[in-house]
């Protein structure tokens, strides 16, 4: 077994989702538990630089620039710890499925949980390669923790192979990317790169430099609870209300109904009374222009709902979370360009496409680190039928080292 599958299969079956509700950093102490791991191997295989932020769970490291290349650009390769808390992390009982041979595939046969080819057409293209999945109960964790693997082979395999030229390198592993707080204390000044990747995309080729300007905003309506015999004129339903709120956003500009670069609201949660009824919406667009015209609409239907019902009944606090990185990496190509050529050197053909959705690299990007995203060979990403090619694992591994080799050469 090599030695990204075998971290992999390590990692997973360490429980460290992170959590919505939680205000602290890290939103869950068990992510704690790998960032352990990680220090003690970083230590074990001779990283230097090691960081552990042991009250914010950061973990930072360095290998060594080989000789002749000490003022080669810093680059570095960053993934999180943490996973999603769609799908519960606990207990994730991984297994290889040998020479898969494309068809349906039964992950736990008492419970019948089965992940069919009709529902995940791309598996087909799979046949002859070996899938890392679970039983059906669980998520995997691939997003991230198969980023985390590679990195770690990565900067094992160069402690060990000191022939290879490459600069300085920074390894950095952060918590609650999930929750949308993995950058907040990224301390970029001690990580001291020039640039960086993160490892945290899907299928092998994947390279991505844009992503979605990205906004939240929580809706509370206030209503007025009156006996359903005496309502007439009385009543103000909030839980109606928030109905008649939805309502009012284009219909089509929802995640159902969109793809490539189409934005959408998202409406996450909604829940409530007659009294008060709560919802949280999401608001996606990679075009700034209509990124804030979507904001402009949504803020203005609350306006008219509350000229129809008074001042107040609808309040809303919407803020932004993050903006669509191709503002800053367009300045600083050649990363790509790089990642582009390592992928066509070891025969992998490169698939450019936009980020729906975000990382930690978009915030990152915004805070001095240009920092595209890179593939990790996993699929169908916070659902118990999340996978993992580890073929496509080894070959990112491959492609990291590649990549170092080729940052010292600064374009």
């Amino acid at each position: 077994m090599t030695k990204v599958i075998e971290n992999f299969l390590e990692y997973v079956k360490i429980d460290t989702q992170s959590s919505e509700e939680s205000t602290d950093t890290p939103s869950t102490p068990k992510q704690h538990d790998l960032a352990k791991v990680l220090v003690r191997q970083l230590q074990e295989m001779g990283a230097e630089e090691i960081t552990y932020d042991e009250e914010r769970c950061y973990v930072y490291a360095a290998v060594p620039a080989s000789v002749g290349c000490e003022d080669a650009p810093v680059i570095g390769f960053i993934a999180h710890m943490d996973t999603s808390p769609a799908v519960t992390g606990a207990g994730v009982k991984p297994r290889i499925v040998e020479d898969y041979d494309g068809k349906d595939l039964v992950l736990n046969e008492d419970k019948q949980i089965v992940m069919k080819v009709a529902d995940f057409p791309e598996l087909a293209s799979y046949q002859g390669k070996r899938l890392i999945v679970t039983d059906g109960t669980t998520l995997l964790g691939a997003d991230d923790k198969a980023g985390v693997a590679e990195i770690m082979a990565m900067a094992e395999y160069l402690l060990k192979h000191s022939e290879i030229s490459h600069g300085k390198i920074r390894v950095g592993f952060t918590p609650d990317e999930e929750v949308g707080s993995g950058a907040d204390y990224f301390d970029v000044k001690l990580f001291g790169a020039d640039y960086a990747y993160t490892v945290d995309g899907g299928r092998l080729g994947e390279l991505e430099y844009e992503n979605f300007n990205a906004a939240g905003a929580k809706v509370v309506v206030h209503g007025r609870s009156v006996h359903p015999g005496e309502a007439k004129d009385k009543m103000r339903n909030a839980i109606l209300m928030a109905q008649e709120f939805q309502s009012m956003l284009p219909a089509v500009e929802n995640p159902m109904y969109t793809c490539e670069y189409e934005g959408f609201y998202h409406l996450d949660q909604l829940n409530g009374t007659v009294e008060e009824a709560k919802a949280e919406y999401i608001i996606r667009d990679h075009d700034r222009d209509k990124f804030e015209k979507k904001k402009e609409l949504f803020l203005r239907v609350g306006e008219f709902l509350n000229g129809k019902y008074g001042e107040g009944t609808f309040e809303i606090d919407l803020r932004d979370s993050y903006y669509n990185m191709k503002e800053i990496i367009e300045e600083h190509m050649h990363i790509v360009d790089n990642a582009k050529e390592a992928m066509e050197e070891l025969g992998i053909s490169p698939v450019v496409v936009p980020i729906r959705g975000g990382t930690d690299g978009a915030r990152l990007s915004f805070m001095g680190l240009p920092c595209p995203n890179l593939c990790t060979g996993g699929a169908n990403f916070h659902g118990r039928f999340e996978y993992a090619c580890a073929d496509e694992m080894e070959m990112i591994v491959e492609l990291l080292i590649k990549i170092a080799g080729k940052a010292w050469v600064q374009k």
